[in-house]
């Protein structure tokens, strides 16, 4: 499990139209907001990155850079990017399952065919939404079993606002005895 204020693991995946993503190396005013899809197969996360991608130029008005991540090959992530007219959300793609569990987001196997006629990977990570602050560490997550249910990008960007106006502390950081 990942522990806010601490270091997250490293991500360097290849993106479709925005060259190499290294968080290590992202830099952003604020945040990174990564958003581990599941994959062109999954209807839902259609929609939300369409959200995302019209709610990325708000996010950059915050400090926050955003990407989509999924085990995707680049085909089936271009693909992707097409359908919701991806420009601004940088979209990566070929994730790999050990990478997904280090970041701790569920696993799922092949169903076979989904509501839209595509075959599901053999293996796939499930949803996880993380805003990751410039030196790495976990400011926040959200991680899924399911494929419905995410955070809601708008009421982040609301919630953001917040956070910058004051200056509020990543939350869930005691690891201690109980």
């Amino acid at each position: 499990m990942l522990i806010p204020r601490q270091k997250v693991p490293n991500l360097d995946l290849d993106t479709l139209s925005h060259g190499h993503f290294s968080l290590a190396k992202d830099n952003p005013d604020r945040f990174t907001l990564v958003a581990f899809y599941r994959g062109l197969h999954c209807p839902i996360c259609m929609s939300y990155l369409k959200e995302l991608e019209n709610l990325t130029p708000g996010f950059k008005e915050r400090g926050v850079k955003t990407i989509a991540v999924s085990a995707d090959p680049q085909d089936k992530a271009q693909a992707m990017a097409n359908k919701i007219n991806a420009s601004g959300l940088r979209m990566a793609y070929g994730l790999e399952i050990s990478v997904a569990k280090e970041w701790g987001l569920y696993i799922s196997t092949s169903r076979g065919k989904t509501s839209i006629g595509i075959e599901e990977p053999a293996l796939f990570s499930e949803p996880g939404v993380f805003l990751v602050r410039p030196d790495q560490t976990l400011y926040y997550s959200s991680v899924q079993t399911m494929p419905f249910a995410r955070p809601n990008f708008k009421e982040m960007l609301q919630g953001l606002d917040f956070v910058i106006a004051s200056d509020y502390p990543a939350r869930g950081e005691y690891t201690g005895a109980i």
